[in-house]
């Protein structure tokens, strides 16, 4: 579930620097995009029922934001019986994804803000069923709003760097107390000792992924360069969101090309991890779709925890993705032999433009 810093400087440079003459015309404006991202994350209207609840179930982390996901309604929009995920597999990742353990983490964050959503309607619902072929939940009765969907339209994976100050032990117990959900082992990491191993994973993971050349073509596929491009889209990882600049749809294959480097992206990563406040390392308890589902539920609370309390969380999932690295990350975080699923660095930062949606027009049905 990673989101990639790719302009670094260095053999770019030059380039990036021409780019820099050139006219925003085509390319969109950061002021349309803004407005047109905020329209996507209105607050939720309860009465309007299974369509808003969608809406905000869009809004959750997913890998490189390909939002690998179809939604279908059982009954009234209004006051639907259950809302079945299911995987969209012409969103899978197969390089980096194989065995399709992100597209379910994804599934399992997006059927964790539908719930979330529903309780904002006053509808209690509950995960039916999970397993390779989706993600069932069912409605029945009211519940209460949990305060955590209050945060879904403002949740997202910050990928900057953050201040390096430690958080107060209360607020690291609050993302933990958020992400406890049965079937998860939940482990934080705030000693600067073990964040430097975790850093050196890390590192590891990204210059064996950038060494790999299905691995760089595949993230290539979802990169979006401008504003119009990533509207136009409604996916994939656009440039702003990682602080770079926007270039023109011909030119941004081009410096990517330039300026995707294994030495300035690790140092980029290296940096970003020490000004962390901490990490969390999330483990399913059993190994199969139903348990991926589980963690990515736990992760989406976690995150929204974050947001509530304005802290920012990103993906350093480097060492999950590499398989040689998962047993010396399942022994740093003290489960020798378990696969860790997901690892979330987390501290006080700033915001950056939101990444790109798709609508439920497109994703429904």
């Amino acid at each position: 579930m990673n989101k990639r810093n790719f302009l670094g400087l260095g053999g770019g440079a030059a380039v990036l620097a021409a780019a820099g003459a050139l006219a925003w015309r085509g390319m969109g404006s950061a002021a349309g995009y803004e407005a047109w991202a905020r329209g996507l994350r209105a607050p939720l209207a309860p009465e309007a029922g299974a369509p808003e609840w969608l809406r905000y179930a869009t809004l959750a982390a997913n890998s490189h934001n390909t939002q690998p996901w179809r939604f279908r309604v059982e009954g009234p929009a209004a006051q639907p019986q259950a809302i079945a995920l299911a995987p969209d597999p012409a969103r899978r990742t197969p390089v980096v994804d194989p065995d399709d353990h992100h597209l379910h983490v994804s599934l399992g964050c997006a059927a964790e803000n539908l719930l979330l959503a529903a309780g904002l309607s006053g509808r209690a619902g509950q995960i039916e069923s999970a397993d390779a072929s989706g993600v069932r939940c069912g409605f029945a009765g009211t519940a209460p709003a949990d305060p955590l969907a209050e945060a879904i339209p403002w949740r997202q994976s910050t990928r900057a760097a953050y201040d390096g100050r430690p958080l107060p032990p209360a607020e690291v117990e609050s993302l933990v107390r958020a992400a406890a959900l049965p079937g998860v082992d939940v482990v934080v990491l705030t000693d600067r000792a073990r964040l430097g191993r975790l850093r050196d994973l890390v590192v590891a993971g990204n210059t064996a992924q950038m060494n790999d050349a299905a691995f760089v073509a595949e993230l290539r596929q979802w990169l979006r360069f401008n504003p119009a491009q990533a509207m136009a889209r409604g996916d994939g990882l656009f440039s702003a969101t990682t602080g770079n600049p926007s270039l023109p749809a011909w030119l941004g294959p081009l410096a990517f090309r330039l300026a995707y480097r294994p030495a300035p992206e690790n140092a980029r990563q290296a940096a970003q991890l020490d000004a962390s406040a901490g990490a969390v390392l999330l483990f399913a308890q059993r190994e199969d779709a139903a348990g991926w589902v589980q963690v990515g539920r736990a992760s989406q609370r976690l995150q929204l925890a974050a947001t509530r309390m304005e802290l920012r969380t990103a993906f350093v999932n480097q060492p999950v993705e590499v398989p040689a690295l998962r047993a010396e990350l399942a022994a740093l975080a003290g489960l020798p032999g378990r696969r860790p699923d997901l690892v979330l660095r987390f501290g006080r930062g700033p915001r950056l433009p939101w990444s790109p949606r798709r609508t439920v027009v497109q994703v429904a049905g």
